[in-house]
């Protein structure tokens, strides 16, 4: 399966999971996960929650992130992933001056 974002529209995520700004997203969802082609703005964020039934791996395409993860807050740029295992909770902010392009995965866990 090829899932193509170039083909895609953004789709505009006002405040997404109770974040700041905008999320743009380019999103394939089924029932075992999704796959996300994202973008923020500076001054944007994810708000911060918990993956209660999947987890997310983000890989940073371009820009830097600051995540908050559980208790810590980490930096991660191009080239770096953060991983939420299920269970975890976390936030992702561009606090950069350019945008912040990123890539992730939520896939569905079975229990």
């Amino acid at each position: 399966m090829v899932i193509d974002f170039n083909s895609m529209e953004e789709q505009s995520n006002p405040e997404f999971k109770g974040g700041k700004g905008i999320a743009f997203l380019k999103k394939h969802e089924d029932e075992l996960g999704k796959i996300l082609l994202g973008r923020l703005e500076p001054g944007s964020s994810i708000g911060y929650h918990k993956h209660e039934t999947d987890s997310e791996m983000i890989y940073i395409v371009r820009g830097k992130a600051t995540f908050f993860y559980d208790d810590v807050q980490e930096e991660v740029g191009a080239g770096g992933c953060h991983y939420c295992p299920m269970g975890h909770s976390h936030s992702m902010a561009n606090q950069g001056i350019e945008d912040l392009i990123f890539f992730a995965v939520v896939p569905q866990h079975r229990v």
